[in-house]
């Protein structure tokens, strides 16, 4: 039984034992001049051993180092033991993709913390200042820009290059040219397609328009122009790479500084109170893309014919032999970081600086906050060149083996036809399902929309959901490469039967279904996919491997918005079951 006291003795109990230290005795003793003078105290040098620093910057960097640790292990643990004992092979170059692995998780942990302390502050402050100091025009060019600029940063984007080492000119000499001669101006109208997005979502925001409708016009060209190129063969080639385009974008760096640039505006116009004006620009930065790839592709065609294409590429293979420094791998990567940094910063420290005419809040934070961006982006580039896409290409091109025979394994194939096809199926399946349930972007989307629908849409129903449906969407990618499907016979109806259930669904449902797809296409999983598929194709002897990253978006659009209308249906049913029994107890009793 706890004795009760007054406050006044247990005030006085604290302070008996108390002991009391001079300021005095904690300050160093005045010393004077000649004359008299007080000398004014100089400090000595701090000094920290290495053991001090480490003890400080252990517990920060471990949590920061974890994050991405957990996204990029288990997949590589999975592919080399999926490779070691279901393929029976061994790892090839283990030592330099285990080395670029490391790089991989060092140069993200470093960009992930730069983008947070020197480039997400632009972004806040630009989305806060810009419509009290500048017109909507204004405005909208400034987002039209950062959406090209954040697009040229953004990790992922550099896989793209990497794959067009891995395309045959002579097969697909268009998609060869774009991923090669014109791949400079295929980042840059992709970018175009995410100014554009950015720019119609914060129209959006600003005066509260529904996603819908503008989901339907912007996939009423994207349809059209497919089946148009499909009919095509040598442009058909091409479509798998114009939707991968559309998953590529949506990272890291575009979403949150678009999205918080465009939420920043919308509430400083007054329109930012609706709990659910962030969703839907993720969605339009991911069909933006694709439009702006199958433009430049029928430009390209309208510029150059495919023999003119194979020509050039042997022309160009004849003379690779003195290549300059940042053509060669490290400088590539080195420059390649500083350009996808360096532009945007110049960028919106110019419309800080010039149009807002304000000072860059803790410019020392901050500069300090773009060197981790770029010295990450590099780190990063060389373990993509050297881990992600090595490995994702080596098992890509091993799975194939389970069966049929190719001619990296003397005894394949592995396994009979049924049982080889339902290995290398479930392996995507495994890849998807489990790449995406470890997305920690997944997570916090779960948390979002369980708060915004106060619990009917739990955090765990929609991870599942879009897992599963990037599972599907993966094997399915796959399944067109081993078949070699058309692409156009997958994404047409895959599109259409979204429209169908987004037609059905409400609002908020279809805002989240739509968004989801933009987290399943992280930087980690994006380059491993890309590699992987373009290696399987190689495998095969097919045309191209593209394609998996728009079937991986597909699938989780179709999968949340089922689950969106079945629970409607269940919240429904419960309601009327609620109804009739209200109305049975409210009945007067012989009736």
């Amino acid at each position: 039984m706890p004795r009760k006291i007054n406050f006044s003795s247990f005030s006085r109990e604290l302070n008996v034992h108390k002991n009391q230290l001079s300021y005095n005795e904690m300050i160093p003793p005045v010393v004077y001049d000649e004359a008299g003078r007080e000398l004014p105290h100089k400090p000595a040098a701090l000094v920290i051993s290495g053991n001090d620093i480490y003890r400080l910057l252990q517990p920060y960097l471990s949590v920061r180092f974890l994050d991405q640790f957990r996204a990029v292990t288990p997949l590589a643990i999975y592919l080399a033991a999926f490779q070691i004992f279901i393929l029976r092979q061994p790892v090839m170059d283990s030592g330099i993709i285990t080395g670029g692995l490391i790089s991989v998780i060092i140069g993200l942990m470093l960009f992930m913390e730069g983008l947070k302390v020197g480039l997400m502050p632009f972004g806040e402050a630009l989305g806060t200042s810009l419509p009290a100091k500048a017109g909507l025009a204004t405005v909208l060019i400034v987002v039209f820009l950062l959406g090209i600029g954040v697009t040229f940063a953004e990790p992922a984007i550099g896989a793209l290059q990497t794959a067009g080492s891995l395309v045959d000119v002579a097969r697909a000499p268009y998609l060869y040219t774009l991923l090669t001669a014109w791949a400079g101006t295929l980042v840059l109208v992709v970018g175009i397609g995410v100014g554009l997005a950015a720019a119609l979502g914060t129209i959006r925001f600003i005066y509260g328009w529904s996603l819908k409708p503008l989901i339907y016009l912007s996939l009423t060209p994207v349809l059209g122009l497919s089946c148009y190129m499909a009919l095509d063969p040598e442009l058909a080639k091409v479509l798998g790479l114009a939707f991968d385009c559309g998953a590529v974008t949506t990272g890291p760096v575009t979403v949150p500084l678009v999205l918080s640039l465009g939420i920043g505006i919308a509430h400083a116009a007054g329109k930012g109170s609706d709990s659910l004006s962030g969703f839907g620009i993720v969605t339009l930065a991911s069909l933006f893309p694709i439009i702006a790839v199958m433009l430049l592709a029928l430009y390209v065609s309208a510029q150059v014919s495919p023999a003119e294409i194979i020509e050039a590429a042997a022309i160009a293979s004849a003379g690779t032999t003195g290549l300059a420094w940042f053509e060669r791998t490290p400088g590539l990567e080195i420059i390649g970081g500083i350009r996808a940094i360096v532009p945007l910063v110049i960028f919106l420290l110019l419309v800080m600086v010039l149009l807002l005419r304000e000072k860059v809040p803790n410019p020392g934070i901050i500069g300090f906050g773009i060197l981790l961006c770029i010295l990450g982006m590099i780190v990063f580039n060389l373990g993509l060149s050297y881990g992600l896409s090595k490995l994702g290409e080596q098992s890509g091109g091993l799975v194939p083996a389970a069966f049929t025979s190719i001619e990296a394994v003397d005894s394949s194939p592995l396994y009979v036809m049924s049982v080889g096809l339902f290995i290398s199926l479930g392996f995507a399946w495994i890849l998807g399902f489990g790449a995406t349930l470890a997305e920690p972007a997944l997570n916090a989307l779960g948390m979002t929309v369980e708060n915004l629908t106060n619990g009917s849409f739990r955090k765990s129903t929609l991870m599942y959901a879009v897992s599963l449906g990037v599972g599907f969407g993966i094997s399915l990618g796959v399944a067109k490469i081993i078949f070699n499907i058309p692409i156009a016979w997958l994404v047409v109806p895959g599109y259409l039967l979204a429209i169908a259930l987004t037609w059905f669904s409400n609002e908020e449902f279809v805002n989240i279904a739509w968004d989801s797809a933009g987290v399943t296409t992280g930087p980690v999983t994006v380059p491993l996919v890309l590699a992987m598929g373009l290696g399987f194709g190689n495998a095969l002897g097919a045309i191209e491997g593209f394609g998996i990253l728009s079937m991986a978006s597909i699938g989780p659009i179709v999968a949340v918005l089922t689950t969106g209308l079945y629970i409607r249906w269940k919240l429904s049913r419960r309601d009327l079951q609620a109804a009739q029994q209200n109305l049975q107890s409210t009945k007067p009793e012989g009736i």
